[in-house]
């Protein structure tokens, strides 16, 4: 059994301030090791329920957080800050099973901690055929394409109901508990990872229960901007449309080609420098 692990950071157990999550600052070290335990956990969560090949995508900021030498499982790890297909690259259809490690709720939230949606200088709102969309749901049309079933998700609880709407049966670690954007109450580090890797094994022995996403086709991704600046350069990608002083709509009929054009847009907003 082969599995797929896109790792975050903002929603590690005790995590609630940038600083803890970014490269360069004093309390980064810390943290970092916090998530590697958690992201070992869903390791050997998997290992017990059978699994025997897997692949880490390390997805937050410059993606090159975790310490490959200590990740359980012979673990392939990869990394660094540009990559095509950004927090799934590296999935394809010979993965039985996805985990999403440290995710947190979309910027439209009430208050998910430290939340927010690909790139939170340029995002104010993203929404998926209508509906509100987090990092988690928009990462569900990469995983549609190549059908795997995402079967782990870890953060608040927040994090839990936005994956569930694209991922209905997915099971849910829920580690600590928002109480604003930048604060929670969370799990003592060693209850977390005990939690994460019971539920990584719970989800793995129900694999065969677990439906995979299905989300409607042709899709519609209607990103708001925080200025107009970043709408209009986002129209310079050939079939997105302006629909409002600071809003775009991508549509396409393929799960996979409207994750890559809506990466795209990602990318070219962060060459806005406010």
């Amino acid at each position: 059994m082969k599995i797929y692990i896109s790792s975050d950071m903002e929603g590690t157990a005790g995590v609630v301030d940038w600083t803890q999550c970014l490269h360069g600052n004093p309390e980064y070290g810390y943290y970092r090791e916090l998530l590697q335990n958690e992201v070992n956990a869903s390791i050997e969560g998997a290992l017990a329920a059978g699994a025997t090949e897997f692949l880490v995508n390390d997805s937050h900021s410059s993606m090159q957080n975790l310490k490959p030498a200590t990740l359980a499982g012979n673990a392939r790890y990869l990394s660094g800050k540009h990559k095509p297909m950004y927090m799934m690259q590296g999935l394809d259809s010979s993965f039985d099973a996805i985990f999403f490690v440290s995710y947190h709720g979309s910027m439209s939230s009430d208050s998910s901690v430290l939340s927010h949606t690909y790139n939170p200088r340029a995002i104010a709102d993203i929404k998926l055929n209508g509906v509100i969309v987090s990092e988690a749901g928009l990462n569900c049309l990469v995983a549609q394409h190549y059908g795997v079933p995402v079967v782990l998700v870890t953060g608040d609880e927040t994090t839990r109901i936005e994956t569930e709407v694209w991922s209905p049966d997915v099971r849910a670690a829920v580690v600590k508990e928002s109480v604003s954007r930048l604060a929670a109450n969370s799990m003592h580090p060693v209850e977390a990872c005990t939690l994460i890797k019971s539920k990584a094994t719970e989800a793995l022995n129900n694999l065969s229960a677990i439906r995979k996403p299905a989300i409607s086709m042709p899709g519609t991704i209607e990103i708001t901007f925080h200025n107009g600046d970043f709408a209009e350069q986002a129209t310079w990608i050939p079939g997105t449309t302006r629909t409002g002083a600071k809003k775009v709509e991508i549509t396409d009929s393929d799960p996979l080609n409207l994750f890559k054009r809506f990466i795209t847009t990602v990318i070219l907003s962060r060459t806005i420098v406010e």
